[in-house]
C-alpha cells in the first residue's frame, strides 16, 4: 500500500501525539549501514543474491521509502547531515570526506538530533563508526581527551570507531578518551576485491574481523541496559559493509555475491540480534525502530561481471557518484500502531528529514536556527499524505557536485559521475550541454540528457538552487 493512499485507515493506528510524553514517549534506534545499496535487499529487489531476512522482516513490519536519498554519496557528508538535519556542504566541508585524523566537524553549538532528545528527557547513545571529526586544530591527537566530540554533540555515552575501517588509526574510543593505544602498525592490504585497509597505526589488539560484531555487543548492552523508565535514542551507525568485506567464518558463502555478499549476510545478522533485544525487552511496541544507509553501494562493474546481482538495482552508477546509485538508499521504519505494516512510500525524502520528523512524533519545537534543511514526514508515515512535503531535494557527489531533483526532474550541475564512474568529469563542449537534465520517470537510468533540449527546466532548477544555496536553508521559516 502507497503512502498517502486510505488515509482513514491509518487514523486508528495514530496514538495522540499531544499525549506523547515522558514514559509514553517512543525509544528510537538509528542504524545507519555503511555503503549499503538499495538493491542489496529482496524487500528492495526480489533478484538480490543476498538472503537478508531481518531486513524482510522489517519491511513487514513496517515502512518502506522507494525515494529516499542520503544528501550526499559519501558518508561523512551523509552522516553530518543526518544528525543536524542540514547539507554538509554549508559546513567547512565542501567535497570529499574526513580521514581518521579529522577534527570536529559539527559546528560546536549546533542543535543535533541526540541533543534535541537529550533536552527531551532522552538517555542518548551512540555506538560504532563516528567520522564527524574528533578534537579540534588540524589533526586528531589520539593521546588527549577527544574533545569536541560525541559528548559535546548530544550523547552522554559513545563507544566507536574514529573512521571507516579502512582509515588509521584503527582503535576503540570510548566518550572522549581511546580505549587501548595505537601503537602498533598494520601494513593494510589490497587483495583480493574489498578486503582493503590503508597502511597506519593500529591498537595492539584491535582485529578488523571483530569490530562489527563487538560494536554490535555494546549496541545490545545499551538496549539492555534500558530500565523502561526513561526513553532512550540509540544512535548504531555500523561499519558495514564497506571495506573491508570481512565476513566471520560463520557467513562465509551465505550469499551468491561474494565476500561483500557474506559481509551484508553478517550484517543483517547482527541488525536481528538489535531486533531481538527490542522484543525481550518487551519494548516492541514503543521503539521506533529505522534502518538505512549513508549512501549507495561501492558496486563495480567488475563486481557485477562476477555476479548476478545488483547492489544498487537498476539505478546508474556507484557510491559518490551524482547518479542516482550514489544517493538513492534503502530506508525501513517500523513504529507498530503508527505506521502501517508492510507499506510503501513513494515519497521522494532526504535521510536530512529525519530531524524534523522525529521532533513532529515527539511534539518538540525546531528553532529557525536548526534542522535548515529538514522536513517533517510524519504525515507520510501516519499514511496521510496525499501530495508531495518536499518541493526539492539537494544532494552532492564526493568531487562536490550538485543536483536538485524536483518532482521527476532532476539536473547535475556538470558532466560525469562526480565520483567514482569513469568519467568523472568532463570538458563541455562549446555548443555541447554544460550539465545534465533528466526525466526520471521516463528515464531511470539517466541514460538521455535533456539539458539543451529542455533550458526551461535547466534555468529554473538552478535558480532555485542558487537560492536555497544563498538562503542558507530550505526548510520554511516558522511563522
Amino acid at each position: 500500500m502507497a503512502a498517502g493512499a486510505a488515509t482513514a485507515a491509518f487514523a486508528p493506528l495514530a496514538t495522540s501525539l499531544a499525549a506523547l510524553r515522558g514514559n509514553d514517549r517512543p525509544n528510537i534506534i538509528l542504524i545507519l549501514l555503511d555503503d549499503m545499496g538499495i538493491g542489496d535487499t529482496k524487500a528492495y529487489n526480489p533478484w538480490s543474491a543476498i538472503p537478508t531476512p531481518y531486513l524482510d522482516r522489517l519491511a513487514r513490519e513496517g515502512m518502506r521509502f522507494t525515494d529516499m536519498h542520503s544528501s550526499s554519496a559519501v558518508c561523512t557528508p551523509s552522516r553530518y547531515s543526518v544528525l543536524t538535519g542540514r547539507y554538509c556542504w554549508r559546513s567547512r566541508l565542501k567535497s570529499g570526506v574526513l580521514d581518521g585524523h579529522g577534527t570536529n566537524l559539527i559546528e560546536i553549538g549546533r542543535l543535533t538530533l541526540p541533543a534535541l532528545l537529550q533536552q527531551a528527557g532522552y538517555k542518548t547513545g551512540g555506538v560504532g563508526k563516528w567520522h564527524l571529526g574528533l578534537g579540534d586544530g588540524d589533526k586528531t591527537d589520539y593521546s588527549k581527551p577527544l574533545r569536541p566530540g560525541p559528548r559535546d554533540h548530544g550523547f552522554d555515552y559513545y563507544f566507536g570507531i574514529p573512521a571507516s575501517l579502512d582509515f588509521p588509526p584503527y582503535l576503540y574510543f570510548e566518550n572522549d578518551h581511546v580505549i587501548e593505544a595505537p601503537t602498533a602498525h598494520t601494513e593494510g592490504r589490497n587483495d583480493p576485491r574489498g578486503v582493503f585497509w590503508r597502511a597506519g597505526p593500529i591498537a595492539p589488539h584491535f582485529e578488523m574481523e571483530q569490530v562489527v560484531p563487538t560494536l554490535t555487543n555494546k549496541a545490545v548492552e545499551f538496549i539492555n541496559q534500558a530500565d523502561g523508565n526513561q526513553p532512550y535514542f540509540l544512535y548504531f551507525p555500523m561499519p558495514s559493509p564497506h571495506t573491508p568485506w570481512l565476513p566471520l567464518p560463520e557467513y562465509q558463502g551465505k550469499s551468491g555475491a561474494g565476500d561483500y555478499g557474506d559481509y551484508v549476510v553478517q550484517t543483517d545478522d547482527m541488525i536481528g540480534r538489535l531486533l531481538d533485544a527490542v522484543d525481550r525487552s518487551g519494548q516492541r511496541d514503543k521503539t521506533i525502530f529505522i534502518v538505512t544507509s549513508d549512501n549507495g553501494a561501492d558496486w563495480k562493474e567488475e563486481d557485477d561481471a562476477r555476479f548476478a546481482h545488483r547492489a544498487n538495482a537498476h539505478w546508474r552508477g556507484k557510491k559518490a557518484d551524482a547518479w542516482e546509485a550514489g544517493h538513492r538508499v534503502p530506508f525501513l521504519i517500523r513504529w507498530p500502531r503508527h505506521i502501517r505494516e508492510n507499506s510503501v512510500s513513494t515519497e521522494t525524502a532526504s535521510l536530512t528529514d529525519l530531524m524534523a520528523t522525529i521532533a513532529a512524533a515527539l511534539n518538540l519545537p525546531l528553532p529557525d536556527d536548526a534542522a535548515e534543511d529538514s522536513f517533517n514526514l510524519l504525515p507520510t508515515l501516519h499514511g496521510q499524505q496525499s501530495g508531495s512535503i518536499r518541493p526539492h531535494i539537494v544532494d552532492h557527489s564526493l568531487t562536490g557536485m550538485f543536483t536538485i531533483r524536483e518532482g521527476d526532474w532532476k539536473l547535475i550541475q556538470g558532466l560525469g559521475s562526480g565520483g567514482f564512474t569513469a568519467p568523472r568529469t568532463m570538458v563541455p563542449a562549446e555548443s555541447g550541454p554544460q550539465g545534465q537534465l533528466y526525466n526520471l520517470a521516463d528515464d531511470p537510468r539517466e541514460e538521455h540528457n535533456l539539458y539543451l533540449l529542455r533550458p526551461d527546466i535547466v534555468t529554473r532548477l538552478s535558480t532555485i538552487l542558487t537560492d536555497i544555496q544563498l538562503s542558507g536553508r530550505s526548510r520554511p521559516r516558522k511563522g
